[in-house]
């Protein structure tokens, strides 16, 4: 390939790109809109597909201090990517705040997805800290352990080691090739 054809490619490529990082990104303003209800009904659905979907599922909900899930979190990249859901958190079964997630990347990635990511905070102190916070960084302002169920290790017994622990599922099942690191949530005004 010629090197004029391989530098047009590669300008197309991020042209095309960055253009549906930017068409993402508007679609995701749309979440902006979701009242606090449509995100409540959009998280008790989460909540029945991860009761579903992963074992030990009800001992998850049961131990954490709190859950922030996340419904529908949409990610389409084409090179440049990006990342943007909205959800709730929940303690002891009841919304007490509402949290958007948002990250972008660059590199060899292409193609979109949907998925649910329900974050279990073990601890007391990582949910207090979670929630002081102004624009909590996944990886930066406290570790998230994804866990990964099936190789012979219940979700309990992988969390109980964690004081903050993600699972990334969808209609297919849970995903174990995902990160959080980067991720950025910030709390949303959802007055009722």
């Amino acid at each position: 390939m010629k090197l004029g054809t391989l530098i047009s490619n590669q300008k197309f490529s991020i042209v095309l790109g960055l253009m549906l990082l930017a068409v993402f990104l508007f679609a995701g303003q749309s979440f902006a809109k979701m009242s606090a209800e449509e995100v409540d009904a959009s998280v008790d659905a989460a909540m029945e597909r991860f009761d579903k979907q992963v074992k030990d599922a009800s001992e998850v909900v049961k131990q954490a201090k709190g859950l922030l899930i996340l419904p529908n979190v949409k990610k389409g990249a084409l090179i440049v990517g990006g990342e943007y859901g909205q959800g709730a958190m929940r303690i002891g079964g009841k919304t007490v705040e509402y949290y958007s997630m948002m990250s972008g990347s660059v590199g060899l990635q292409i193609g979109g997805q949907a998925k649910d990511i329900i974050i279990a905070f073990m601890s007391s102190e990582a949910l207090k800290k979670f929630r002081e916070s102004k624009g909590w960084e996944a990886g930066v302002d406290g570790n998230v352990a994804l866990i990964t169920v099936g190789a012979g290790e219940s979700a309990m017994t992988a969390m109980s080691k964690q004081p903050i622990a993600a699972f990334v599922f969808d209609v297919k099942g849970l995903m174990a090739d995902m990160s959080l690191k980067g991720a950025k949530f910030n709390k949303l005004d959802k007055t009722k």
